[in-house]
């Protein structure tokens, strides 16, 4: 929730100062089209994490009450009920090469003007890349 609220409040910031500043209208159309595009991402995203969080919760309520119906041993239920801890790392890494991924495909989308259908390939491709990466550094660290 904490990172919705940095965003919005990034999104919001970086609007303000640039409605602040006298441009000429096409970079107005610009900023105007950047905001529009990153608030429906930003509604898209906020919307389905919140629809599988309540999934999620959802789903373990059912679960736990089966458990308790069934007669299982209140050890068996709590540990099939923890929450799961991951390594904070590889989940820095993962964004990291998700995020690196994008700015240079979005470097090459800018670089090869215009804007067409070869600029979602390079997208995609870039992407890929860096999740591949990923899995590679994710490899190379289990066999360390």
């Amino acid at each position: 929730m904490k990172k919705i609220i940095i965003t919005i409040g990034a999104v919001a910031g970086t609007w303000t100062a640039a409605a602040a500043q006298n441009s000429n209208a096409a970079g107005d159309n610009f900023r105007y089209d950047l905001l529009h595009t990153s608030s429906v991402i930003l509604t898209i995203v906020v919307f389905s994490v919140v629809a599988l969080t309540f999934i999620k919760w959802l789903l373990d309520y059912r679960l736990k009450n089966k458990l308790i119906e069934k007669g299982a041993p209140d050890h068996i239920v709590s540990q099939l009920l923890q929450p799961i801890t991951s390594d904070d790392k590889n989940i820095t890494i993962k964004w990291f090469a998700l995020l690196m991924g994008l700015g240079i495909g979005l470097s090459f989308v800018d670089y090869f003007q215009p804007l067409g259908i070869h600029s979602l390939a390079i997208m995609s491709f870039s992407l890929a890349v860096s999740f591949l990466g990923y899995y590679f550094y994710i490899n190379r660290r289990e066999k360390s």
